[in-house]
């Protein structure tokens, strides 16, 4: 078992009147290889949960075993070993360093491990490639989109080959479309680099495209079920559906920006006696008004 979650608590301000318990008795298995999605709306704990997951925080009770290795009672040092070596992390709002170009930023994990130049940026340009980013290789953030930038923070993510990539929201600041694209990448990545993938979400539909549910409320695990193989390709049917839809709306938008552009600005003839333009309009729309 990759992860072991035994009788995990976490509580903030112990042994003071304001005591606070996000996380009550968590026990979670994941496999190696698997695709999970951890659900739960604002407050839920899910995001402490993650922390945890990624080595970013320690539980206050409780014991977390990663490959086999408990990690709970780590010291600072070590902990950061764990998440420079083993996990790979994509955050909502990117975090990448805007002074440096795309490829510089997925070398960055590389460089503070010690690969040699030469070797880190071959793996940089070949994580570039794989979620489809080859020819921004050179540009800095602010010349990316949203979605771009994303991908350029799932490429960081595998450089240091990481045997776990935690997500946090990371669809949360795209539109929708941009959105199932990133997805798709994750989806990518699972099967075919055969990465364990944990999806911080939200969003309940996004979470019919992964392998497992798990359902976090007011800090306690009160649901956790498979997705079938219906059920994902219903959704991924629904997905497909809806960016039919928005190319098509958009198309439409673009040609009513186009029928706008076809305006004249004057009457290039004489208008007839009596009678003068007035508005701009369409071309075959010229509004004339006799003379008072």
């Amino acid at each position: 078992m990759m992860i072991e979650l035994r009788g995990i608590v976490k509580k903030y301000f112990v042994n003071e009147p304001n005591e606070l318990t996000v996380l009550k008795d968590i026990n979670l298995d994941i496999e190696e290889g698997s695709f999970v999605s951890i659900v739960g709306q604002s407050g839920s704990g899910k995001r402490t949960l993650m922390n945890i997951l990624g080595a970013l925080d320690r539980p206050t009770e409780g014991d977390y075993k990663l490959n086999g290795v408990s990690i709970a009672d780590m010291d600072d040092n070590e902990l950061s070993e764990i998440r420079n070596r083993q996990i790979g992390f994509v955050f909502q709002t990117f975090n990448l360093i805007p002074r440096i170009t795309a490829l510089a930023n997925v070398e960055l994990p590389l460089f503070y491990m010690g690969v040699k130049r030469n070797e880190r940026r071959e793996r940089a340009e070949r994580l570039l490639h794989l979620v489809e980013m080859g020819d921004r290789m050179t540009h800095l953030p602010n010349e990316l989109s949203g979605g771009q930038k994303q991908r350029v923070a799932i490429a960081r993510s595998l450089a240091n080959d990481p045997d776990i990539i935690l997500a946090d929201e990371p669809t949360g600041a795209l539109d929708s479309q941009t959105g199932r694209l990133v997805m798709d990448i994750f989806m990518r990545i699972n099967e075919e680099e055969k990465r364990t993938v944990l999806l911080i979400t939200h969003n309940t539909e996004l979470a019919r495209l992964t392998d497992r549910i798990v359902t976090i409320h007011d800090g306690s695990i009160i649901g956790d079920r498979k997705v079938d193989s219906k059920e994902k390709a219903d959704q991924l049917q629904k997905e497909k559906s809806a960016d039919q839809g928005e190319r098509d709306e958009k198309a439409k938008r673009e040609n009513m920006d186009n029928s706008e552009h076809s305006w004249v600005t004057e009457r290039t003839e004489q208008p007839e006696k009596g009678e003068k333009a007035i508005r701009i309009e369409p071309a075959d729309m010229v509004v004339r008004k006799n003379d008072s």
